[in-house]
């Protein structure tokens, strides 16, 4: 082994009940000079311990965990922080699997991970799009839903012809009067056309009743607006 072959161990456990003494033993027979720990569940992002043996890493050095699942969530997750090693030359060594990138049969096995990673991505991406497709033909909406349905717009307009203010038609349709607002967005078109401005409209009530019935008619006569 090289003089200035640095091994930085890193482990960690699922919750506070479970020991670390078997990893660190075990980081430690193999000769490491630092062991980082982490005592969370593999599911939390932020990771103080990984976070301070990246830091430590420079190119050159070999960072050791004492199984696979303890440094990757998933077979993605894992792939990824790999790749970040390789990028920093930086070997990475697992001892219950007996893989070391800093060896041609290592870097082969991770070679076959990062494919593996990859296949495993597009079906994620392949099962996506299909439920997407299947939802769509069944008449389900996607993507985030309207605050406010076209019919519900027009009810509200038809009230505002009637007297009736903002607050209330928010009111009656249970929502708020930003959100009324923003669902009737259409009058920023008349901008340029003289139509007062949204911020405008909050002073003046009828002047959101006409601008809301010229929405209404360039929906309903769009020829005329040729």
């Amino acid at each position: 082994m090289a003089d200035d072959l640095r091994l930085i161990g890193y482990a960690r456990v699922s919750t506070d009940e479970q020991s670390l003494d078997l990893q660190t033993e075990a980081l430690r027979s193999a000769g490491c000079h630092m062991i980082f720990t982490d005592q969370i569940s593999g599911a939390t992002r932020s990771r103080q311990g990984l976070d301070n043996a990246l830091r430590q890493l420079r190119a050159g050095d070999k960072i050791v965990v004492w199984r696979l699942d303890r440094l990757g969530r998933s077979l993605l997750h894992l792939v990824e922080i790999l790749n970040m090693f390789n990028e920093k030359q930086v070997k990475f060594c697992s001892l219950c699997e007996h893989i070391d990138t800093g060896s041609s049969g290592g870097r082969l096995v991770f070679h076959i991970m990062a494919a593996l990673a990859e296949f495993e991505r597009g079906l994620i991406s392949e099962r996506t799009r299909a439920g997407m497709a299947v939802a769509r033909s069944h008449g389900k909406q996607m993507g985030r839903r309207p605050s406010m349905s076209q019919e519900q717009c027009d009810a509200a307009l038809l009230l505002c012809w009637q007297g009736h203010s903002l607050v209330s038609i928010a009111r009656r349709f249970n929502t708020s009067e930003a959100t009324l607002r923003r669902s009737l967005k259409k009058l920023e078109a008349y901008k340029k056309s003289g139509v007062a401005t949204l911020r405008e409209l909050r002073l003046v009530p009828q002047a959101v009743c006409i601008a809301l019935a010229l929405v209404s008619m360039e929906r309903l006569a769009p020829s005329l607006w040729c």
